[in-house]
Protein backbone atom coordinates (compact mmCIF):
# COMPACT_ATOMS: atom_id res chain seq x y z
CA UNK A 1 0.00 0.00 0.00
CA UNK A 2 0.99 3.80 -0.80
CA UNK A 3 1.97 6.45 1.32
CA UNK A 4 0.12 9.62 -0.38
CA UNK A 5 0.03 13.36 0.49
CA UNK A 6 1.42 16.43 -0.58
CA UNK A 7 4.95 17.82 0.47
CA UNK A 8 5.93 21.26 0.00
CA UNK A 9 9.98 21.66 -2.09
CA UNK A 10 12.31 21.75 -0.27
CA UNK A 11 15.14 24.24 0.62
CA UNK A 12 17.63 22.89 2.20
CA UNK A 13 20.94 24.85 3.44
CA UNK A 14 23.96 23.69 4.19
CA UNK A 15 25.19 24.12 8.04
CA UNK A 16 28.28 24.95 6.77
CA UNK A 17 29.18 26.51 10.80
CA UNK A 18 28.89 23.19 12.69
CA UNK A 19 32.58 22.72 10.22
CA UNK A 20 35.47 23.51 11.06
CA UNK A 21 37.49 24.83 7.73
CA UNK A 22 40.68 25.22 7.03
CA UNK A 23 42.24 26.46 3.83
CA UNK A 24 40.63 26.43 0.00
CA UNK A 25 42.96 23.95 -1.60
CA UNK A 26 40.43 22.87 -4.29
CA UNK A 27 41.14 20.38 -6.45
CA UNK A 28 42.32 21.32 -9.67
CA UNK A 29 40.54 20.09 -12.99
CA UNK A 30 41.87 16.09 -13.48
CA UNK A 31 43.30 16.08 -10.49
CA UNK A 32 40.19 14.73 -8.36
CA UNK A 33 38.90 11.57 -8.09
CA UNK A 34 35.45 12.22 -8.36
CA UNK A 35 35.79 15.57 -10.02
CA UNK A 36 33.14 17.79 -10.19
CA UNK A 37 32.61 19.01 -14.54
CA UNK A 38 30.64 22.37 -14.34
CA UNK A 39 29.06 22.39 -17.88
CA UNK A 40 27.99 25.75 -19.48
CA UNK A 41 24.17 25.42 -20.84
CA UNK A 42 21.28 27.27 -21.78
CA UNK A 43 19.98 29.68 -19.58
CA UNK A 44 16.28 29.23 -18.72
CA UNK A 45 13.97 31.28 -17.16
CA UNK A 46 14.07 31.64 -13.22
CA UNK A 47 11.89 29.49 -11.10
CA UNK A 48 10.69 32.23 -9.41
CA UNK A 49 9.11 32.85 -5.83
CA UNK A 50 9.28 29.79 -4.29
CA UNK A 51 5.93 27.99 -3.50
CA UNK A 52 4.38 24.82 -2.06
CA UNK A 53 4.32 22.12 -4.62
CA UNK A 54 1.74 19.50 -4.49
CA UNK A 55 4.08 16.72 -4.32
CA UNK A 56 1.92 13.14 -4.95
CA UNK A 57 4.17 10.57 -3.19
CA UNK A 58 4.10 7.20 -4.64
CA UNK A 59 6.70 6.02 -2.24
CA UNK A 60 5.99 2.63 0.24
CA UNK A 61 6.50 2.53 4.03
CA UNK A 62 9.39 1.74 5.56
CA UNK A 63 10.01 -2.48 4.99
CA UNK A 64 10.28 -4.64 8.03
CA UNK A 65 13.89 -4.84 8.27
CA UNK A 66 14.56 -4.53 12.05
CA UNK A 67 14.12 -8.19 12.82
CA UNK A 68 16.67 -9.59 10.30
CA UNK A 69 19.49 -10.91 11.87
CA UNK A 70 22.05 -9.31 9.35
CA UNK A 71 20.42 -6.18 10.90
CA UNK A 72 20.40 -6.73 14.97
CA UNK A 73 24.07 -7.67 14.29
CA UNK A 74 24.84 -4.54 12.82
CA UNK A 75 23.08 -2.86 15.60
CA UNK A 76 24.91 -4.54 18.44
CA UNK A 77 28.18 -3.63 16.86
CA UNK A 78 26.73 0.30 16.74
CA UNK A 79 25.81 -0.35 20.53
CA UNK A 80 29.03 -1.98 21.70
CA UNK A 81 30.43 1.64 21.06
CA UNK A 82 27.64 3.40 23.02
CA UNK A 83 28.32 1.01 25.77
CA UNK A 84 32.03 0.78 25.88
CA UNK A 85 34.09 1.81 28.75
CA UNK A 86 34.34 5.27 28.93
CA UNK A 87 38.02 6.37 28.40
CA UNK A 88 40.42 7.73 31.02
CA UNK A 89 41.97 9.66 28.26
CA UNK A 90 40.02 9.78 25.12
CA UNK A 91 42.64 9.01 22.06
CA UNK A 92 42.84 11.77 19.49
CA UNK A 93 42.43 9.75 16.09
CA UNK A 94 43.22 11.92 13.22
CA UNK A 95 41.44 10.25 9.79
CA UNK A 96 41.69 11.63 6.76
CA UNK A 97 38.92 11.55 3.93
CA UNK A 98 35.15 12.59 5.16
CA UNK A 99 33.62 9.99 2.54
CA UNK A 100 31.04 7.85 3.82
CA UNK A 101 33.86 5.41 5.46
CA UNK A 102 35.48 8.38 7.24
CA UNK A 103 32.65 9.60 8.36
CA UNK A 104 31.03 6.15 9.71
CA UNK A 105 34.83 5.88 11.42
CA UNK A 106 34.67 9.50 12.94
CA UNK A 107 30.80 8.66 14.19
CA UNK A 108 31.72 5.48 15.92
CA UNK A 109 34.68 6.78 17.88
CA UNK A 110 33.23 9.82 19.15
CA UNK A 111 30.20 7.37 20.28
CA UNK A 112 32.78 5.10 22.23
CA UNK A 113 34.11 8.33 23.68
CA UNK A 114 37.46 9.33 21.63
CA UNK A 115 38.25 12.37 19.76
CA UNK A 116 38.19 12.06 15.72
CA UNK A 117 39.83 14.93 13.93
CA UNK A 118 38.23 14.33 10.27
CA UNK A 119 40.26 15.84 7.31
CA UNK A 120 38.30 16.39 3.88
CA UNK A 121 40.80 17.70 0.99
CA UNK A 122 37.70 18.73 -0.73
CA UNK A 123 35.10 21.17 -0.10
CA UNK A 124 32.41 19.02 0.04
CA UNK A 125 31.40 16.08 2.75
CA UNK A 126 31.15 12.71 1.44
CA UNK A 127 33.61 11.53 -1.17
CA UNK A 128 31.76 8.99 -3.49
CA UNK A 129 28.26 10.90 -2.48
CA UNK A 130 29.23 14.37 -2.97
CA UNK A 131 27.11 16.53 -5.18
CA UNK A 132 27.33 19.96 -6.01
CA UNK A 133 24.53 22.65 -6.47
CA UNK A 134 24.82 24.84 -9.84
CA UNK A 135 23.63 28.76 -10.48
CA UNK A 136 20.17 27.97 -10.67
CA UNK A 137 19.59 25.74 -7.56
CA UNK A 138 20.05 22.41 -8.88
CA UNK A 139 21.68 19.91 -7.41
CA UNK A 140 23.98 16.93 -9.29
CA UNK A 141 25.83 14.38 -8.09
CA UNK A 142 29.07 12.20 -8.11
CA UNK A 143 26.85 9.19 -8.91
CA UNK A 144 22.65 7.51 -9.02
CA UNK A 145 22.75 6.31 -5.31
CA UNK A 146 20.32 3.52 -4.11
CA UNK A 147 19.96 2.23 -0.53
CA UNK A 148 18.91 -1.31 -0.26
CA UNK A 149 17.08 -3.08 2.57
CA UNK A 150 20.19 -5.58 2.74
CA UNK A 151 22.25 -2.51 3.47
CA UNK A 152 22.00 -3.43 7.68
CA UNK A 153 25.04 -1.12 8.91
CA UNK A 154 23.58 1.70 6.82
CA UNK A 155 19.72 1.12 7.73
CA UNK A 156 21.25 1.34 11.28
CA UNK A 157 22.95 4.77 10.49
CA UNK A 158 19.89 6.24 9.40
CA UNK A 159 18.63 4.96 12.76
CA UNK A 160 20.84 6.07 14.85
CA UNK A 161 20.66 9.66 13.05
CA UNK A 162 16.77 9.84 13.78
CA UNK A 163 16.61 10.47 9.61
CA UNK A 164 14.86 7.15 8.84
CA UNK A 165 12.25 9.47 6.98
CA UNK A 166 14.48 10.87 4.86
CA UNK A 167 14.62 7.21 2.44
CA UNK A 168 11.97 7.47 -0.02
CA UNK A 169 11.01 3.46 -0.24
CA UNK A 170 9.74 2.65 -3.46
CA UNK A 171 7.88 -0.46 -4.52
CA UNK A 172 9.57 -3.65 -4.63
CA UNK A 173 10.13 -4.42 -7.70
CA UNK A 174 12.95 -4.67 -10.85
CA UNK A 175 12.48 -3.05 -14.08
CA UNK A 176 14.30 -3.49 -16.68
CA UNK A 177 14.27 -1.80 -20.76
CA UNK A 178 13.66 -3.99 -23.18
CA UNK A 179 16.42 -3.44 -26.10
CA UNK A 180 14.27 -5.88 -28.43
CA UNK A 181 11.09 -3.59 -27.80
CA UNK A 182 12.29 0.10 -27.46
CA UNK A 183 10.24 2.30 -25.18
CA UNK A 184 8.87 -0.99 -23.32
CA UNK A 185 9.88 -2.43 -20.08
CA UNK A 186 10.03 -5.96 -18.08
CA UNK A 187 9.56 -6.42 -14.07
CA UNK A 188 10.56 -8.63 -11.48
CA UNK A 189 7.60 -7.80 -8.73
CA UNK A 190 8.44 -9.26 -5.70
CA UNK A 191 5.03 -10.49 -3.39
CA UNK A 192 4.98 -8.66 0.00
CA UNK A 193 3.28 -11.95 1.28
CA UNK A 194 5.93 -13.84 0.97
CA UNK A 195 8.83 -14.92 2.67
CA UNK A 196 12.33 -14.94 1.46
CA UNK A 197 13.71 -16.85 -0.75
CA UNK A 198 9.95 -17.84 -2.03
CA UNK A 199 9.08 -14.03 -3.33
CA UNK A 200 12.19 -13.88 -5.35
CA UNK A 201 11.75 -16.90 -6.59
CA UNK A 202 8.02 -16.18 -7.33
CA UNK A 203 9.10 -12.90 -9.17
CA UNK A 204 11.46 -14.70 -11.79
CA UNK A 205 9.16 -17.52 -12.25
CA UNK A 206 6.46 -14.73 -13.07
CA UNK A 207 8.59 -12.45 -15.40
CA UNK A 208 8.74 -14.74 -18.55
CA UNK A 209 10.04 -11.49 -21.25
CA UNK A 210 13.42 -11.89 -20.36
CA UNK A 211 14.32 -15.56 -19.68
CA UNK A 212 12.14 -18.69 -21.12
CA UNK A 213 11.72 -21.53 -18.87
CA UNK A 214 14.53 -23.71 -19.69
CA UNK A 215 16.55 -20.81 -19.22
CA UNK A 216 15.13 -20.45 -15.57
CA UNK A 217 15.67 -23.62 -14.96
CA UNK A 218 19.23 -24.19 -15.69
CA UNK A 219 19.80 -20.87 -14.13
CA UNK A 220 18.18 -22.19 -10.91
CA UNK A 221 20.14 -25.58 -11.02
CA UNK A 222 23.39 -23.52 -11.92
CA UNK A 223 23.12 -21.33 -8.61
CA UNK A 224 22.10 -24.53 -6.05
CA UNK A 225 25.80 -24.82 -5.35
CA UNK A 226 25.89 -21.40 -4.28
CA UNK A 227 22.44 -21.69 -1.93
CA UNK A 228 23.76 -24.79 -0.51
CA UNK A 229 27.47 -24.03 0.11
CA UNK A 230 26.99 -20.55 1.66
CA UNK A 231 29.61 -18.02 2.58
CA UNK A 232 32.40 -20.55 1.96
CA UNK A 233 31.53 -21.74 -1.34
CA UNK A 234 30.29 -17.45 -2.47
CA UNK A 235 33.95 -16.86 -1.33
CA UNK A 236 35.55 -19.55 -3.16
CA UNK A 237 34.14 -18.05 -6.58
CA UNK A 238 36.37 -15.33 -6.44
CA UNK A 239 38.72 -16.22 -8.97
CA UNK A 240 35.94 -16.47 -12.08
CA UNK A 241 34.51 -13.79 -14.14
CA UNK A 242 30.92 -14.03 -14.09
CA UNK A 243 30.60 -14.94 -17.72
CA UNK A 244 33.02 -17.83 -17.10
CA UNK A 245 30.78 -19.24 -13.91
CA UNK A 246 28.02 -19.53 -16.08
CA UNK A 247 29.52 -21.14 -18.42
CA UNK A 248 30.82 -23.52 -16.10
CA UNK A 249 27.29 -24.04 -14.69
CA UNK A 250 25.97 -24.78 -17.50
CA UNK A 251 23.40 -21.20 -17.51
CA UNK A 252 23.17 -20.28 -21.32
CA UNK A 253 24.80 -17.27 -22.20
CA UNK A 254 21.48 -15.73 -22.74
CA UNK A 255 21.13 -15.38 -19.34
CA UNK A 256 24.22 -13.76 -18.60
CA UNK A 257 22.94 -11.37 -21.71
CA UNK A 258 19.99 -10.90 -20.24
CA UNK A 259 20.10 -10.36 -16.38
CA UNK A 260 23.84 -9.81 -15.88
CA UNK A 261 25.14 -7.61 -18.02
CA UNK A 262 22.87 -5.07 -16.41
CA UNK A 263 22.94 -6.46 -12.91
CA UNK A 264 27.10 -6.24 -12.96
CA UNK A 265 27.29 -2.93 -14.34
CA UNK A 266 24.98 -1.34 -11.65
CA UNK A 267 27.14 -3.36 -8.66
CA UNK A 268 30.59 -2.39 -10.25
CA UNK A 269 30.42 -0.41 -13.43
CA UNK A 270 31.80 -3.64 -15.81
CA UNK A 271 30.89 -6.02 -17.58
CA UNK A 272 30.19 -10.11 -16.70
CA UNK A 273 33.49 -11.18 -18.35
CA UNK A 274 35.71 -8.93 -15.91
CA UNK A 275 33.24 -8.86 -12.63
CA UNK A 276 34.21 -11.19 -10.18
CA UNK A 277 31.53 -14.03 -9.62
CA UNK A 278 31.83 -13.49 -6.13
CA UNK A 279 30.49 -10.47 -6.11
CA UNK A 280 27.09 -11.57 -8.14
CA UNK A 281 26.83 -14.30 -5.54
CA UNK A 282 26.80 -11.80 -2.06
CA UNK A 283 24.26 -9.07 -3.76
CA UNK A 284 22.10 -12.72 -4.76
CA UNK A 285 22.29 -14.47 -1.04
CA UNK A 286 21.37 -10.84 0.72
CA UNK A 287 18.29 -10.86 -2.09
CA UNK A 288 17.48 -14.00 -1.53
CA UNK A 289 17.68 -14.51 2.29
CA UNK A 290 16.43 -11.27 3.45
CA UNK A 291 12.63 -10.14 2.18
CA UNK A 292 13.25 -7.28 2.10
CA UNK A 293 16.91 -7.41 0.92
CA UNK A 294 16.71 -5.93 -2.61
CA UNK A 295 13.72 -3.48 -2.01
CA UNK A 296 15.45 -0.08 -3.07
CA UNK A 297 14.64 3.55 -1.41
CA UNK A 298 16.16 6.82 -2.47
CA UNK A 299 17.59 9.59 -0.52
CA UNK A 300 15.15 12.42 -0.07
CA UNK A 301 17.66 15.32 -1.64
CA UNK A 302 21.38 15.62 -2.05
CA UNK A 303 23.75 13.35 -0.20
CA UNK A 304 25.95 16.06 1.83
CA UNK A 305 22.91 17.82 3.07
CA UNK A 306 20.12 14.86 4.30
CA UNK A 307 23.00 12.64 5.01
CA UNK A 308 26.27 13.74 5.54
CA UNK A 309 25.52 16.45 7.40
CA UNK A 310 23.82 14.73 10.18
CA UNK A 311 26.83 12.15 10.86
CA UNK A 312 29.00 15.77 10.99
CA UNK A 313 26.40 17.28 13.63
CA UNK A 314 26.44 14.18 15.83
CA UNK A 315 30.20 13.90 15.83
CA UNK A 316 30.57 17.50 16.71
CA UNK A 317 27.69 17.36 18.92
CA UNK A 318 30.27 14.56 20.86
CA UNK A 319 33.53 16.48 20.96
CA UNK A 320 35.17 15.30 17.34
CA UNK A 321 35.78 17.83 14.22
CA UNK A 322 35.46 17.80 10.88
CA UNK A 323 37.47 20.04 8.55
CA UNK A 324 37.09 20.62 4.99
CA UNK A 325 39.46 21.99 2.42
CA UNK A 326 42.43 19.97 4.37
CA UNK A 327 44.18 17.93 2.13
CA UNK A 328 46.81 15.23 3.04
CA UNK A 329 50.50 15.91 1.48
CA UNK A 330 52.25 13.83 3.63
CA UNK A 331 52.51 10.73 6.00
CA UNK A 332 55.53 11.79 7.97
CA UNK A 333 57.02 8.84 10.10
CA UNK A 334 59.10 8.40 13.28
CA UNK A 335 62.55 6.55 13.15
CA UNK A 336 60.81 3.14 13.89
CA UNK A 337 58.11 3.11 10.98
CA UNK A 338 55.33 4.70 12.40
CA UNK A 339 53.39 7.27 12.17
CA UNK A 340 54.43 10.84 13.40
CA UNK A 341 52.32 13.13 11.99
CA UNK A 342 49.95 14.27 8.65
CA UNK A 343 51.57 17.08 6.22
CA UNK A 344 48.73 19.26 5.05
CA UNK A 345 49.51 21.05 1.73
CA UNK A 346 49.07 24.35 3.56
CA UNK A 347 52.43 23.68 5.32
CA UNK A 348 50.75 22.55 8.39
CA UNK A 349 51.35 19.51 10.25
CA UNK A 350 48.96 17.64 12.67
CA UNK A 351 49.50 14.88 15.29
CA UNK A 352 47.26 12.25 17.08
CA UNK A 353 47.17 9.28 19.12
CA UNK A 354 46.28 6.75 16.17
CA UNK A 355 45.89 7.58 12.32
CA UNK A 356 43.37 6.64 9.71
CA UNK A 357 43.48 6.75 6.04
CA UNK A 358 39.88 7.04 5.16
CA UNK A 359 40.38 7.84 1.15
CA UNK A 360 40.21 5.59 -2.15
CA UNK A 361 42.16 3.10 -2.24
CA UNK A 362 44.15 4.89 -6.09
CA UNK A 363 44.47 8.32 -3.51
CA UNK A 364 45.83 6.18 -0.18
CA UNK A 365 48.58 4.40 -2.76
CA UNK A 366 49.94 8.17 -3.50
CA UNK A 367 50.14 8.77 -0.35
CA UNK A 368 51.70 5.52 0.86
CA UNK A 369 55.69 6.25 2.23
CA UNK A 370 58.28 4.59 0.37
CA UNK A 371 58.99 2.98 3.71
CA UNK A 372 55.47 0.71 3.52
CA UNK A 373 55.93 -0.23 0.21
CA UNK A 374 57.63 -3.47 0.58
CA UNK A 375 55.26 -4.61 3.38
CA UNK A 376 53.01 -7.27 2.12
CA UNK A 377 49.92 -6.05 3.75
CA UNK A 378 50.42 -2.57 1.66
CA UNK A 379 52.29 -4.68 -1.50
CA UNK A 380 48.92 -6.14 -2.60
CA UNK A 381 47.16 -3.13 -3.04
CA UNK A 382 48.54 -2.87 -6.17
CA UNK A 383 45.97 -4.79 -7.77
CA UNK A 384 43.39 -3.03 -6.19
CA UNK A 385 42.30 -0.35 -8.87
CA UNK A 386 39.67 1.76 -8.96
CA UNK A 387 36.88 1.87 -12.02
CA UNK A 388 35.65 4.47 -13.92
CA UNK A 389 32.70 5.92 -13.72
CA UNK A 390 30.61 8.65 -15.01
CA UNK A 391 27.51 10.57 -14.42
CA UNK A 392 25.01 12.48 -16.71
CA UNK A 393 22.43 14.76 -15.15
CA UNK A 394 20.14 15.87 -18.23
CA UNK A 395 17.10 19.33 -17.97
CA UNK A 396 14.50 18.32 -20.74
CA UNK A 397 12.05 21.12 -21.06
CA UNK A 398 9.12 18.65 -20.57
CA UNK A 399 8.01 15.95 -18.46
CA UNK A 400 8.90 12.70 -19.56
CA UNK A 401 5.78 10.05 -19.29
CA UNK A 402 7.28 6.75 -20.36
CA UNK A 403 9.31 6.38 -16.82
CA UNK A 404 8.96 5.40 -13.53
CA UNK A 405 9.13 6.02 -10.24
CA UNK A 406 11.70 4.08 -9.32
CA UNK A 407 15.27 2.83 -10.56
CA UNK A 408 15.64 1.59 -14.00
CA UNK A 409 18.11 -0.57 -15.31
CA UNK A 410 18.89 0.31 -19.13
CA UNK A 411 20.40 -2.40 -20.76
CA UNK A 412 22.50 -0.27 -23.08
CA UNK A 413 25.72 -0.83 -24.37
CA UNK A 414 26.76 2.18 -23.16
CA UNK A 415 24.27 3.23 -20.13
CA UNK A 416 23.95 1.12 -16.43
CA UNK A 417 21.14 2.63 -14.44
CA UNK A 418 19.23 5.52 -14.38
CA UNK A 419 15.99 7.30 -13.27
CA UNK A 420 13.87 10.48 -13.30
CA UNK A 421 14.82 11.98 -10.24
CA UNK A 422 11.93 14.96 -10.99
CA UNK A 423 9.74 11.96 -9.85
CA UNK A 424 11.80 9.90 -7.23
CA UNK A 425 13.46 12.54 -5.29
CA UNK A 426 11.25 15.23 -3.58
CA UNK A 427 13.96 17.93 -3.21
CA UNK A 428 14.63 17.04 -7.01
CA UNK A 429 10.80 17.03 -7.43
CA UNK A 430 9.53 19.21 -10.88
CA UNK A 431 6.02 19.09 -11.83
CA UNK A 432 6.96 19.89 -15.54
CA UNK A 433 10.72 19.01 -16.16
CA UNK A 434 12.07 15.77 -16.19
CA UNK A 435 15.87 15.33 -15.13
CA UNK A 436 17.33 11.95 -16.00
CA UNK A 437 20.51 10.98 -13.54
CA UNK A 438 22.45 8.19 -15.66
CA UNK A 439 25.20 5.83 -14.60
CA UNK A 440 27.52 5.69 -18.03
CA UNK A 441 29.64 2.87 -18.00
CA UNK A 442 31.09 1.27 -18.37
CA UNK A 443 33.65 4.57 -18.69
CA UNK A 444 36.83 3.59 -19.32
CA UNK A 445 37.00 4.16 -23.18
CA UNK A 446 34.64 7.24 -22.21
CA UNK A 447 36.70 9.09 -19.21
CA UNK A 448 38.54 11.23 -21.41
CA UNK A 449 35.78 12.25 -23.81
CA UNK A 450 34.45 15.47 -23.83
CA UNK A 451 31.35 16.71 -22.31
CA UNK A 452 29.73 16.97 -25.74
CA UNK A 453 30.91 13.36 -26.77
CA UNK A 454 29.43 12.06 -23.82
CA UNK A 455 26.04 13.86 -23.88
CA UNK A 456 25.35 12.92 -27.89
CA UNK A 457 26.02 9.23 -27.07
CA UNK A 458 23.77 9.47 -24.32
CA UNK A 459 20.97 11.19 -26.67
CA UNK A 460 21.25 8.22 -28.68
CA UNK A 461 20.89 5.81 -26.16
CA UNK A 462 17.73 7.59 -24.75
CA UNK A 463 16.85 7.83 -27.86
CA UNK A 464 16.13 3.57 -28.39
CA UNK A 465 14.95 4.17 -24.70
CA UNK A 466 12.26 7.11 -25.05
CA UNK A 467 11.03 6.49 -28.57
CA UNK A 468 8.30 8.62 -28.72
CA UNK A 469 9.84 11.30 -26.46
CA UNK A 470 13.36 12.04 -27.05
CA UNK A 471 15.51 11.77 -30.75
CA UNK A 472 19.09 12.45 -30.77
CA UNK A 473 18.64 15.49 -33.06
CA UNK A 474 16.36 16.99 -30.09
CA UNK A 475 13.37 17.56 -32.46
CA UNK A 476 11.67 15.91 -29.94
CA UNK A 477 12.02 16.98 -26.25
CA UNK A 478 14.76 19.67 -26.15
CA UNK A 479 18.18 19.44 -23.41
CA UNK A 480 17.69 22.65 -21.48
CA UNK A 481 20.90 21.95 -19.59
CA UNK A 482 23.02 18.89 -18.12
CA UNK A 483 25.86 18.38 -15.98
CA UNK A 484 28.78 15.95 -16.21
CA UNK A 485 30.66 14.42 -13.05
CA UNK A 486 33.67 12.11 -14.19
CA UNK A 487 35.31 10.12 -11.75
CA UNK A 488 38.37 8.63 -13.19
CA UNK A 489 39.01 5.83 -9.93
CA UNK A 490 35.48 5.32 -8.35
CA UNK A 491 34.96 2.23 -6.02
CA UNK A 492 38.12 -0.59 -6.51
CA UNK A 493 37.37 -3.18 -9.80
CA UNK A 494 35.97 -6.02 -8.69
CA UNK A 495 37.55 -8.19 -10.88
CA UNK A 496 38.66 -11.96 -9.75
CA UNK A 497 41.50 -12.79 -7.17
CA UNK A 498 41.10 -9.46 -5.81
CA UNK A 499 39.64 -11.12 -2.52
CA UNK A 500 43.05 -11.61 -1.05
CA UNK A 501 44.28 -8.53 -1.59
CA UNK A 502 42.00 -6.19 0.40
CA UNK A 503 43.88 -5.50 3.53
CA UNK A 504 41.96 -5.53 7.22
CA UNK A 505 41.36 -2.34 8.86
CA UNK A 506 44.15 -2.91 11.76
CA UNK A 507 47.58 -2.20 9.59
CA UNK A 508 50.85 -4.05 10.77
CA UNK A 509 51.81 -0.04 11.23
CA UNK A 510 50.89 0.10 14.86
CA UNK A 511 48.88 3.13 15.52
CA UNK A 512 47.83 3.56 11.75
CA UNK A 513 44.24 1.84 10.12
CA UNK A 514 42.48 1.75 6.80
CA UNK A 515 39.15 2.24 5.90
CA UNK A 516 36.83 2.32 2.63
CA UNK A 517 35.11 -0.12 1.02
CA UNK A 518 37.96 -1.54 -0.55
CA UNK A 519 38.99 -2.65 3.05
CA UNK A 520 37.87 -6.26 4.29
CA UNK A 521 34.55 -6.53 5.01
CA UNK A 522 31.65 -8.32 3.35
CA UNK A 523 29.58 -5.92 1.75
CA UNK A 524 32.71 -5.52 -1.10
CA UNK A 525 32.51 -2.00 -2.87
CA UNK A 526 29.66 -0.23 -1.83
CA UNK A 527 28.23 2.67 0.25
CA UNK A 528 26.82 -0.43 3.11
CA UNK A 529 30.83 -1.59 2.60
CA UNK A 530 31.93 1.91 3.06
CA UNK A 531 29.94 2.45 6.72
CA UNK A 532 30.84 -1.25 7.76
CA UNK A 533 34.38 -0.20 7.26
CA UNK A 534 34.69 2.78 9.12
CA UNK A 535 32.22 1.13 12.11
CA UNK A 536 35.01 -2.25 12.21
CA UNK A 537 38.13 0.49 11.73
CA UNK A 538 36.36 2.31 14.55
CA UNK A 539 36.26 -1.44 16.53
CA UNK A 540 39.74 -1.97 15.80
CA UNK A 541 41.24 1.29 17.25
CA UNK A 542 38.78 0.52 20.34
CA UNK A 543 40.51 -2.57 21.13
CA UNK A 544 43.56 -1.24 20.95
CA UNK A 545 43.37 1.55 23.44
CA UNK A 546 45.41 0.95 25.97
CA UNK A 547 48.13 -0.13 23.43
CA UNK A 548 48.01 3.32 21.69
CA UNK A 549 47.97 5.08 24.77
CA UNK A 550 51.10 3.22 25.79
CA UNK A 551 52.37 4.36 22.11
CA UNK A 552 51.84 7.79 23.36
CA UNK A 553 53.45 7.61 26.22
CA UNK A 554 56.53 5.96 25.02
CA UNK A 555 56.43 9.41 22.61
CA UNK A 556 56.12 12.32 24.95
CA UNK A 557 59.54 10.33 26.97
CA UNK A 558 61.41 10.06 23.86
CA UNK A 559 60.10 13.90 22.98
CA UNK A 560 61.14 15.21 26.53
CA UNK A 561 64.65 13.28 26.64
CA UNK A 562 65.55 14.99 23.48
Amino acid sequence: MSLCGSVSALYLNLQSSKISMGSVLAFRSGESMGNTLRIPFKKRSSKGAACPLQVVCIDYPRPELENTVNFLEAASLSASFRSASRPAKPLKVIIAGAGLAGLSTAKYLADAGHKPILLEARDVLGGKVAAWKDDDGDWYETGLHIFFGAYPNVQNLFGELGINDRLQWKEHSMIFAMPNKPGEFSRFDFPEVLPAPLNGIWAILKNNEMLTWPEKVKFAIGLLPAMLGGQPYVEAQDGLSVKDWMRKQGVPDRVTEEVFIAMSKALNFINPDELSMQCILIALNRFLQEKHGSKMAFLDGNPPERLCMPIVNHIDSLGGEVRLNSRIKKIELNEDGTVKSFLLNNGNTIEGDAYVVATPVDIFKLLLPEDWREISYFKKLEKLVGVPVINVHIWFDRKLKNTYDHLLFSRSPLLSVYADMSVTCKEYYNPNQSMLELVFAPAEEWIACSDSEIIDATMKELAKLFPDEISADQSKAKVVKYHIVKTPRSVYKTVPNCEPCRPLQRSPIQGFYLAGDYTKQKYLASMEGAVLSGKLCAQSIVQDYELLRTLGQRKLTGASIH
